[in-house]
């Protein structure tokens, strides 16, 4: 059999590579990526209305009707908003037991 020699460590000359006993540490730098809002987002909010009519709206295009009285076409996360806070006191006085 040839004596086969191991071809050169291709990471002999890493910086990185710990050089003696023991361990070596790095810090390893990532970007974080976060979604940027449109220009007046922090001025909006999540509007309540009938599940059913986002639905249509998504279909057709048309614009809904908020309990507040806001019309719109939804298009964004409503998560990403706080609530209403005049959607959420008409629709806490719609419910059973509500707050009036």
């Amino acid at each position: 059999m040839d004596d086969m020699s191991l071809p050169p460590d291709p990471f002999e000359n890493d910086p990185f590579r710990p050089s003696g006993p023991g361990g070596s540490t790095s810090t390893i730098e990532r970007e974080e990526l976060r979604e940027e809002l449109e220009p007046g987002d922090r001025d909006r909010f999540a509007h309540y209305v009938r599940k059913e009519k986002i639905m249509e709206s998504a279909l057709s295009g048309e614009p809904v009707i908020a309990l507040c009285g806001k019309v719109w076409v939804p298009g964004r996360d409503p998560n990403k908003f706080p609530v209403c806070p005049d959607c959420k006191k008409i629709y806490d006085g719609l419910r059973p037991g509500g707050k009036e």
